[in-house]
C-alpha cells in the first residue's frame, strides 16, 4: 500500500485525501495550523490516515501532493521532498496570492517557479481544473465512453506517468500538457478551466489548444 503525503488540508487537499483512501492508499496530511487541528478529518478518513507536520508528510509520502498556494519565498520542505514526485494543485490567483511579475508577463508559470523552489523534486501540475467535489461526482471506471479528463504538465516523464495512473485510479482520463512551461493552458480563465464541470479527452485536448495568454487582471 503506497502512502501519499498531502501538504494542505483545505477543500482540495481534503478531497484528494478522501479519494486516495477510497482507492487504497495511506495518507499523511498536514495543515499549517498544526496536526492537532486535523483530528476530525483524520477520524473521517479512518485508520489509513494520520496528521503530521508538512515536513513529516513530505518525508512519509512515496509521492506528495502540495495543495497550498505558491509563495515567492519558498515554504515547502525541500530536503524531505528531495527525489520525490510532487503534484502541485495550485492555481495562480493574484487576488489571493499577490502579483508575480514573471507569471503576469508570461516569462514563467507558477509551476515552473515551484520546480525552481524544489530543484531536487519532480513537479507536476495536477488536479487544477476540477472542482474538489467532482473528484467523486465525475469519476467513472476506465474505458467509460466520454469519461471526464484532466490535464497534467511536467518536465519529468515519470511524473506524468504517475499522475496518469493516479487519475485513472481516481476515475479520470489524462491529457499530457507538458512541459511545465505549457501549464498555463489549463489555468484560470482558459477554455479548459471554464469547462471544469465535464470535458472528455477530445474536448480537453481542443480546449488546451485554444488557450491564449491573458492580460494581467
Amino acid at each position: 500500500m503506497a502512502t501519499i503525503g498531502i501538504i494542505g488540508a483545505g477543500e482540495v487537499g481534503s478531497q484528494i485525501a478522501r479519494a486516495a483512501i477510497a482507492n487504497g492508499y495511506r495518507v499523511v496530511i498536514a495543515k499549517s495550523r498544526g496536526p492537532e487541528t486535523l483530528a476530525r478529518l483524520v477520524a473521517e478518513l479512518g485508520p489509513d490516515a494520520r496528521a503530521a507536520t508538512a515536513a513529516d508528510a513530505a518525508e512519509a509520502g512515496d509521492f506528495v501532493v502540495v495543495a497550498v498556494p505558491l509563495k515567492l519565498a519558498n515554504d515547502m520542505p525541500v530536503e524531505q521532498l528531495a527525489g520525490k514526485i510532487v503534484l502541485d494543485t495550485n492555481n495562480y490567483m493574484p487576488w489571493r496570492d499577490g502579483r508575480y511579475a514573471v507569471v503576469d508577463v508570461g516569462e514563467k508559470t507558477e509551476h515552473e517557479l515551484r520546480q525552481e523552489q524544489l530543484p531536487t523534486s519532480k513537479v507536476a501540475k495536477a488536479f487544477t481544473h476540477i472542482q474538489a467535489p467532482r473528484l467523486f461526482l465525475s469519476a467513472r471506471p476506465s474505458g467509460t465512453p466520454g469519461r471526464h479528463a484532466l490535464s497534467v504538465s511536467s518536465d519529468h516523464p515519470e511524473a506524468v506517468e504517475l499522475v496518469t495512473r493516479l487519475y485513472d485510479q481516481f476515475g479520470f482520463d489524462t491529457a499530457d500538457n507538458s512541459p511545465l512551461s505549457e501549464s498555463w493552458r489549463s489555468g484560470p480563465g482558459q477554455p479548459a478551466w471554464h469547462a471544469h464541470e465535464h470535458q472528455a479527452l477530445p474536448e480537453l485536448i481542443v480546449n488546451l489548444a485554444k488557450a491564449r495568454r491573458l492580460p494581467p487582471r
